[in-house]
């Protein structure tokens, strides 16, 4: 599509965002910064779930910086914004393009399991049961090594043009002056008052006077500014080694509840030298081929890239665009099923684990577990795993592996980013459930990560994502890249738990197999079918496509997690290339209040 034609298919939505500003309130009450969910343009781009975070990164852009400086200083600006699911407390994964060498990169940022960790630290010695989920999400228990600084400080000094301080400076500006509060951060801080109340430098910083921030209030975090300024100054080494890494060691060793706090608040295992060992990796993208396009992701610790891309390779002999709407998403949930079985079977960190990762990624597996895919019925669920062990044929039978409680948390953010030159960053980070482990760091003013609930919690040698000591616990997290002729069309990814990978998919096919422009993929109602005998829905897909699945045999039930109020799928955002040199950035319409892109010399809206 022409940017031409696809500006005049969004001009009405322009009309609306002209309304919605005249009609604002009066000029004197804080507002917060406009959102636009779809911009056009050219000399760089950005899009996030948070305008005052896209702001950044496009400022950066226009002073000269490349994507990766704006990547960066976009994620720091989230972790002011979206202190919920991002920040330095956490991790994450980081791909990028160069446009100088035509090749992709990434770094691999996930949180470690710190040295002391046993294999059965989240088991009851009393019961011989796993603890319950709550109380291990909002503990020190759950606290891996953050690889978030480390990933910053890396991408800039490999690919940026700018150091880490001046990268961090537009984020610190902002926890300074303070942003203004919407209905989605005061949504996720009464989500989790309860637990937010039983930590005592949380609750001081969040639930000032006992409540969530009013919507329309400014909400500033003058520790945080502190901290990054800190880092700024000292480099890396003031986060992993230090007083601050002291005080990090000190609080997850000894958490600092409330005296009437009802959470056990169990104390974990994280050391100053496990914060001083920290390394990212550097290792290559995974990459398939689907309808002449070339897909990049993640590789393991992450098992977002083979999962998305033995997806795409099952549903490459099923040729997508040639069927129904009804047909097309039968076909959809059923790749997505047999991809999340050898997921669940063969993908944890590689160095603790053997994965056959470049089998998984192969056409002929693909093609094997493709042929299963019964075109009138879903399958019963859980599907089993298939064999990628370089002997394919035609409808293989799989092998039955122990079905596996899925415990990764729902928040979790995403960036994209481009500068002129060409470069692309896709990037996702977290700190895992929303409000991580409910930990914030005395006088610091970010959150710790309770990434470490993302390991399987009972002991078992044949479980790749078993708890071991030093290791990357498995994460959904897809950041993508999309090359046609070796150069960018399409970066996105999402946040959501397991179901990045499915948001990620179902956004790819979408796009590329369902006539929808970009934003139109990014808005359609989602639907995750992960092995499970149902399939979680969004309620707008189940009013849309409940009847026409009931016949395949797939069963809808509603979205949702237990520690958000949002029964919402995910949250993209996205870059699309278009011809001519112009670039769409978009986000969410609605989905977390909305994201926000933007582009340097915006065409569209204007």
């Amino acid at each position: 599509m022409t940017p031409k034609k696809l500006v005049a298919s969004l001009s009405a939505g322009a009309l609306v965002l002209s309304v919605l500003t005249a009609s604002g309130a009066e000029a004197h009450t804080p507002q917060p910064p406009v959102k636009t969910p779809t911009s056009i343009g050219f000399g760089g781009a950005v899009s996030s779930v948070d305008p005052e975070a896209t702001k950044v990164g496009l400022g950066v852009l226009r002073r000269g910086g490349n994507a990766v400086d704006a990547a960066v200083a976009t994620a720091a600006a989230l972790g002011v914004t979206e202190p919920y699911s991002a920040g330095i407390g956490g991790g994450g994964y980081f791909v990028y393009y160069s446009a100088q060498k035509r090749k992709v990169f990434t770094i691999d940022g996930r949180e470690t399991a710190p040295a002391g960790m046993k294999i059965d630290s989240f088991v009851n010695p009393q019961t011989g049961q796993p603890y319950p989920f709550a109380q291990l999400v909002t503990s020190g228990l759950s606290v891996g090594v953050p690889g978030t600084l480390a990933t910053w400080d890396s991408a800039l000094r490999q690919w940026g043009s700018l150091s880490l301080g001046k990268a961090l400076k537009p984020a610190a500006d902002l926890a300074d002056r303070g942003f203004v509060v919407d209905q989605t951060f005061r949504g996720q801080t009464l989500d989790n008052k309860a637990r937010f109340a039983q930590i005592v430098p949380t609750a001081e910083l969040f639930l000032p006077n006992g409540d969530a921030p009013q919507v329309g209030s400014v909400f500033k975090n003058p520790d945080l500014a502190d901290t990054y300024d800190l880092i700024a100054k000292e480099g890396p080494s003031a986060f992993y080694r230090g007083p601050l890494a002291a005080e990090m060691a000190a609080t997850v060793k000894n958490p600092p509840k409330t005296a009437n706090a009802v959470l056990p608040v169990f104390p974990g295992h994280l050391t100053t030298k496990d914060l001083a060992a920290y390394k990212v990796l550097d290792q290559a993208p995974t990459k398939v081929r689907y309808d002449g396009l070339d897909v990049y992701g993640m590789a393991p610790s992450s098992s977002g890239g083979t999962t998305v891309g033995e997806a795409l390779n099952i549903l490459t002999p099923q040729h997508l665009r040639q069927m129904s709407t009804p047909q097309a998403l039968h076909t959809y949930l059923e790749a997505s099923a047999l991809a999340f079985a050898d997921r669940g079977a063969y993908v944890g960190d590689p160095a603790y684990v053997d994965v056959p990762t470049k089998e998984l990624l192969s056409r002929g597996f693909g093609a094997e577990r493709s042929c299963l895919i019964d075109p009138d019925k879903a399958a019963m669920k859980p599907v089993a795993a298939g064999s990628p062990d370089g002997d394919y044929e035609r409808c293989a039978a799989g092998v039955t592996t122990a079905d596996r409680p899925d415990t990764e948390g729902m928040s979790t953010t995403h960036l994209v980013a481009a500068d002129k030159w060409g470069n692309v960053v896709s990037y996702t980070l977290t700190i895992e459930q929303t409000g991580g482990s409910g930990i914030t760091v005395p006088g610091r003013g970010f959150l710790l990560n309770n990434e470490l609930t993302d390991f399987s919690a009972v002991p078992n040698p044949n479980d790749p994502n078993r708890i071991e000591a030093g290791k990357r616990p498995r994460s959904s997290m897809s950041p993508t890249i999309v090359l046609r002729g070796g150069k960018p069309f399409l970066a996105l990814g999402s946040p959501g738990g397991s179901t990045i990978i499915t948001t990620v998919l179902q956004t790819l096919t979408n796009r590329l197999d369902r006539g929808m422009t970009l934003p139109e993929a990014v808005a359609a109602p989602r639907a995750s079918q992960r092995n499970t005998a149902s399939v979680t829905a969004e309620p707008p897909f189940i009013t849309a496509y409940e009847n026409a699945l009931k016949p395949y045999g797939h069963v809808l039930v509603p979205s949702g997690d237990a520690f958000t109020s949002a029964a919402e799928i995910g949250a993209v955002a996205a870059l699309e290339f278009l011809p001519g040199g112009a670039i769409l950035a978009a986000a969410e319409p609605t989905r977390r209040g909305g994201g926000s892109a933007g582009t340097v010399k915006q065409i569209y809206p204007r």
